[in-house]
């Protein structure tokens, strides 16, 4: 049997860029989870650092290049955004707009995660969210995460204060990392393959 890949690369997309925001306290959350995954490389944009261009507009620079080739070459995305106006922000919806053509999210696993101030959540925020991501050919993992009273599941210091809530948030990370670690493909070299006299076989994948 081929070797599994010894690390997944995982970029953390936070859709906010306003100091102290509750977005990045519950992605936070979430990155802590996964760093106690052996094997996952994680690493989370600084979206608020990046001037990201209107569509139309010039985005050779630079900082944008270096973000598009930051997502191509990840194995999985979290995307993390506030619920705006029943939708999510703005600076998402640039980001996403920035990730290329075809985008960067083509064919790579995302799980979402969303807060709201409101009593039923980012319901709606994710909902557009899966909408645009599978539009652009994202491989979009179910059971996304919805924070409803946000300002009140966390406080200052970013600490989570319902531990249900953080329960959640750390299972969307085990989704993630079922899912690299079991439908990745591994990248094999067909020479090296037959030199070594092995058979070219379909096997399902481990459960």
């Amino acid at each position: 049997m081929s070797p599994q890949k010894s690390a997944f690369q995982v970029v953390a997309i936070p859709g906010s860029v306003r100091p102290g925001n509750f977005t990045g306290k519950a992605l936070a959350v979430l990155a802590d989870e996964l760093r106690r995954n052996p094997g996952i490389d994680l690493e989370t944009i600084d979206t608020a650092g990046i001037d990201f261009p209107l569509p139309g507009r010039p985005n050779g620079s630079p900082a944008v290049k270096r973000f598009q080739e930051t997502v191509s070459s990840a194995d999985g995305i979290i995307l993390a955004t506030p619920e705006y106006h029943g939708s999510f922000s703005s600076v998402m919806k640039l980001v996403i707009e920035n990730m290329g053509f075809p985008s960067g999210l083509s064919g790579k696993p995302v799980v979402l995660l969303g807060v709201a101030a409101g009593r039923i959540g980012a319901i709606k925020a994710l909902e557009h969210l899966r909408s645009v991501c599978s539009h652009v050919g994202a491989i979009v993992l179910p059971g996304p995460i919805s924070i409803a009273g946000v300002q009140q599941v966390f406080d200052d210091q970013g600490n989570c204060l319902d531990q249900g809530v953080e329960k959640e948030i750390r299972s969307l990370a085990g989704k993630l990392v079922d899912y690299l670690r079991q439908a990745h493909c591994p990248e094999v070299p067909l020479e090296e393959m037959v030199r070594q006299g092995a058979s070219v076989r379909w096997a399902p994948p481990p459960r």
